[in-house]
């Protein structure tokens, strides 16, 4: 057998950076399965591999055209050397054309990597990802200095010397970005797809967006750190790149409060033993706390919004992450912020969070003449009220609401003073027990009344009713208002058109949890109006601040993130902001100091039906 070609020598020791790495991934694996079991089903994964990377995975990368411009010439150089470093045994003048090819693409990529990190500085992380460009430009060079080695007829000699002097670089940097540095995330990263926690999230977005039930009747409730989340949640955590598209999403970062989603699973990486390098841009506030260190604060500084789960390449579920932290506060600790303790009291007591009088859920149909669904009565539609009906703005929305269906003779009812709360707050505020509590009470109180679908004007409501009900056996059709507004509008509903310039806020549970971006839209444009976008709407728009019960922790920072909300509606050139959501009208309805109304979608089409006329307060 003659002398190893240059390519061939390369491959040897490239493929022995990779068995370094794999037997790396095997280390952390059994990381990964120190936290709870959970059940995979492994098969479907691999079989739905291929659409969750190029259709989920490549989804959220595009929205960085930069680093999709970066990934391609990666990925297709690695692909390209690995080719050649295969067919290299078979035909060394094919295999290094190949090589050499792969090399250009390699380091094309790593310098459009470069030139993005310096463009992306302030929310990328300045550690190991930092010089990993080098490492990858250091590989091409090499992987193309032997390619062309063999192509011209090199001997070895002292350019064996120069070779093996460049080599070490990068495959020893490699061989370690493959078992715990940067370039384990095309490994782990892989394996998060096949053994995602969250595997309904690629079929069924809403459904994939549904907090996952406890048992409470486990010893344990919720996770007091890393370890007691389940394996495939951990697995997702150390598939992190630290890429910062989740905090510059974050609206509690962006209002300085003490939040930080990359932070956040940065702390869980290091409760986990997953840690493997210095967290850079560790800071949190001015009072900083140790690395793995999970704060109260910072868990109830999250409204649930889920914009930096939809913001994450990796597809990584943090508002799950949160949700089981708070559990164990609450469930375990009995420690929750004194106002979200109060609101869960009143839940539990009076069926709404803001202690009132049930008899004053249905104070807002004063003057109108609304059925009360009965036993044995059928409507078409059941309109579930909500916490709206208990605030100034919500009940104007749902007046407007239902003056529209009553002149679309639509068959309506509500249950007046007999409907509860859907226990969505004590859900989302960790408090599972009360939520299953409340689920079964409205589970039980729906099964005596007979209609054909729920529509509601709060998203919050909908989501939960819609995809959260039918783990504990709630089904029914659940539609939003702007929905249903929608199809009478396209069915010829009689408006009056009055051009103006609007902005429409996306309402989080309607948008990003349930999809749903175009029937307000649709419903606002048949009123003639101008639509102009905010920079972030649809399902990247900006919280309200009013969810996941953030409101009532009222967790301080430098400003409040609907003060930021109504910031990005005054640079539109809108008269006013168009919501569909009772929470959202509230909170932005309170900034001061923009001068723009806010009103709901229901109340604008009220106005257009009614030939102007403003409905009744």
């Amino acid at each position: 057998m003659g002398p190893l070609s240059f390519t061939q020598a390369l491959a040897i020791t490239l493929g022995g950076a990779l068995a370094v790495g794999t037997m790396g991934i095997g280390w952390r694996a059994r990381l990964w399965r120190r936290a709870k079991p959970a059940p995979v089903d492994v098969l479907a994964g691999l079989i739905d591999l291929p659409r969750r990377y190029l259709v989920h995975v490549h989804g959220a990368v595009i929205r960085t055209p930069r680093a999709a411009r970066m990934h391609v010439p990666v990925a297709s150089g690695f692909v390209l050397l690995i080719a050649g470093f295969t067919i290299a045994w078979i035909s060394g003048d094919l295999a290094a054309v190949v090589v050499l090819t792969g090399a250009i693409l390699l380091a094309a990529g790593s310098a459009l990597d470069l030139l993005r990190r310096a463009q992306e500085a302030a929310h990328l992380t300045r550690n190991w990802y930092a010089a990993f460009p080098w490492s990858l430009l250091s590989l091409s060079l090499a992987a193309a200095l032997g390619a062309m080695a063999d192509l011209w007829g090199w001997t070895y000699s002292i350019l064996e010397v120069f070779l093996a002097i460049l080599l070490l670089l990068p495959v020893v940097h490699l061989s370690w970005g493959l078992a715990a540095g940067p370039l384990r995330h095309a490994f782990v990263g892989t394996l998060h797809l096949i053994f995602h926690p969250r595997p309904e999230r690629f079929t069924h977005p809403a459904r994939g967006a549904a907090l996952h039930s406890i048992d409470i009747a486990n010893p344990k409730l919720g996770a007091a750190a890393a370890p007691d989340l389940a394996w495939n949640a951990v697995l997702g955590v150390d598939a992190c790149v630290q890429c910062g598209k989740c905090e510059a999403a974050c609206p509690a970062l962006a209002a300085g409060q003490p939040l930080n989603p990359k932070a956040l699973i940065a702390d869980l990486a290091a409760q986990a033993s997953l840690d493997w390098q210095p967290y850079a841009g560790r800071r949190h506030t001015e009072d900083d706390h140790p690395v793995g260190v999970i704060r109260d604060e910072t868990l109830w500084s999250c409204t649930t919004c889920r914009a930096c789960v939809e913001a994450c390449p990796m597809l990584i579920e943090h508002v799950d992450a949160v949700i089981d932290l708070r559990r164990f506060r609450v469930l375990e600790q009995g420690t929750l912020p004194s106002r979200t303790d109060s609101a869960l009291t009143a839940l539990r007591e009076t069926g709404n969070a803001d202690n009132s009088d049930p008899k004053d859920r249905a104070i807002w149909t004063a003057g109108l003449s609304i059925k009360r669904l009965t036993p044995g009565e059928q409507v078409d539609i059941l309109l579930w009220q909500g916490e709206g009906a208990f605030q100034p703005r919500g009940r104007r929305a749902l007046r407007a609401l239902a003056e529209v269906l009553s002149v679309a003779r639509v068959s309506f009812a509500i249950l007046g003073e007999e409907e509860i709360d859907c226990g969505d707050l004590a859900r989302r505020a960790g408090d599972e027990a009360l939520f299953i509590e409340m689920a079964s009470r409205v589970i039980a109180l729906l099964a005596g009344y007979r209609f054909c679908r729920i529509v509601t004007a709060d998203p919050h409501a909908m989501h939960a009713l819609r995809n959260e009900y039918p783990a504990l056996g709630g089904h029914w059709r659940v539609q939003h208002h702007s929905e249903v507004l929608a199809e009478l509008v396209e069915c010829g509903l009689p408006l009056q058109q009055r051009p103006r310039v609007v902005t429409y806020h996306d309402p989080c549970y309607l948008a990003r949890y349930n999809r749903q971006a175009t029937a307000p839209r649709a419903v606002l444009t048949a009123l003639g109006f101008h639509l102009e976008e905010m920079m972030q709407h649809g399902t990247s728009a900006r919280c309200c601040g009013g969810g996941g019960a953030a409101p009532l922790a009222d967790i301080p920072g430098r400003t409040r993130i609907p003060d930021l909300r109504m910031a990005d509606a005054a640079q539109t050139r809108a008269e006013s902001v168009a919501v569909a959501c009772p929470g959202c009208a509230a909170m932005l309805s309170g900034v001061t100091g923009i001068p723009l109304d806010v009103k709901d979608i229901a109340e604008f089409v009220a106005e257009a039906l009614f030939a102007g006329k403003e409905t009744a307060a």
